[in-house]
């Protein structure tokens, strides 16, 4: 007798590995819970997740955030946060919103070029870093950045032209 074949789902094209990721993930948790019970060391919060979204052609976005991507090796001593970021590409600009809970607008150092925004914020108390490859170019001249109750909102135009600049939160 021959084994049985699994019936094809609808929906295997359309989330292709994500069954496999959400394995992986649960995985990873495992191994982080585990290391966290076993030392008794005094750590920072450490931070694994995902956010997934559909992109402009239909297709599940997943994107990693946290300080503890590798739970097999713990988190680094001083190591920074990444915090939840959310890009969103429109028309004309890219617009990016990260959380940065417990921070002074005058702690965040914020960098742009044409193609990549650096955030980091270096404090005794708290440590970010996070580097959003951007969806297009845009115009560095053009940037607008808020920041209010802990959220960090970053407007940027779309251009062909590419350069640097340094970025001052109003």
């Amino acid at each position: 007798m021959s084994p049985k074949k699994r019936r094809r789902s609808p929906f295997d094209d359309y989330f292709g590995s994500f069954d496999e990721e959400i394995e992986r993930m649960r995985e990873m948790m495992e191994r982080m819970t585990e290391l966290a019970l076993s030392e008794k060391k005094d750590y920072e919060p450490f931070v694994y997740g995902f956010s997934v979204r559909t992109g402009p052609d239909g297709e599940p976005i997943m994107r990693r955030f946290g300080n503890a991507m590798d739970p097999g090796k713990g988190i680094e001593e001083g190591a920074s946060r990444e915090p939840m970021t959310d890009v969103i590409e429109r028309e004309d600009n890219v617009s990016v919103t990260m959380e940065l809970p417990g921070v002074e607008k005058e702690e965040i150092d914020l960098d742009v070029t044409s193609h990549k925004l650096t955030v980091e914020v270096d404090t005794p108390q708290r440590r970010y870093h996070k580097v959003v490859e951007l969806p297009c170019r845009v115009d560095e001249k053009s940037v607008k950045a808020t920041f209010k109750n802990g959220v960090l909102d970053i407007t940027l135009s779309k251009t062909e032209e590419s350069s640097s600049k340094r970025i001052e939160i109003g």
